[in-house]
């Protein structure tokens, strides 16, 4: 949303005089309308402060799709390489019906949680050993943290 301010350039001349013999000062305002010879209305354009979670979940969607050829993220979406990501956090590791685990997933007892995750992004095969997750180490720990933003965001939608 944008919103416009127009700044006027306003002349105003307040005289103090005597009219005629009355002692008491007479106060006048002048204001002039800016013209055509003036200089350009100047325009600000004022927008709203950006929202650092929406960066970050929009930053993190761009992320995902690194993610897109294994997993998806849409509730109900089924499963792909990987297994359906929508609604991860809380979930325990190995338990989307209908996915093949490693036999190291499924034992894990790991819960997924935002730190849960993100440990097992920067290094899933030293979390899991036994692990089938095909990607390596991630060592950009704000594009991890930007990921799990947005699987948390698709996951509440």
């Amino acid at each position: 949303m944008k919103i416009y301010f127009r700044s006027f350039a306003l002349g105003a001349v307040i005289a103090l005089g005597a009219c005629g013999s009355d002692p008491e000062p007479v106060e006048q305002i002048v204001v002039r309308e800016p013209d055509a010879t003036d200089e350009k209305v100047a325009e600000t354009e004022i927008v709203a402060p950006s929202d650092p979670s929406a960066d970050l979940v929009a930053t993190g969607k761009a992320a995902f799709n690194t993610c897109v050829a294994c997993h998806v993220i849409e509730k109900d979406g089924g499963n792909r390489i990987g297994p359906n990501l929508h609604g991860v956090i809380g979930r325990a590791a190995g338990s989307v019906e209908g996915f093949s685990y490693s036999g190291a997933m499924k034992s894990s007892g790991i819960i997924w949680t935002k730190a849960e995750l993100d440990s097992f992004l920067a290094n899933p095969a030293a979390k899991i050993p036994g692990t089938t997750m095909m990607v390596g180490p991630n060592n950009d720990a704000p594009k991890r943290e930007a990921i799990i933003a947005y699987i948390e965001h698709a996951s509440a939608n």
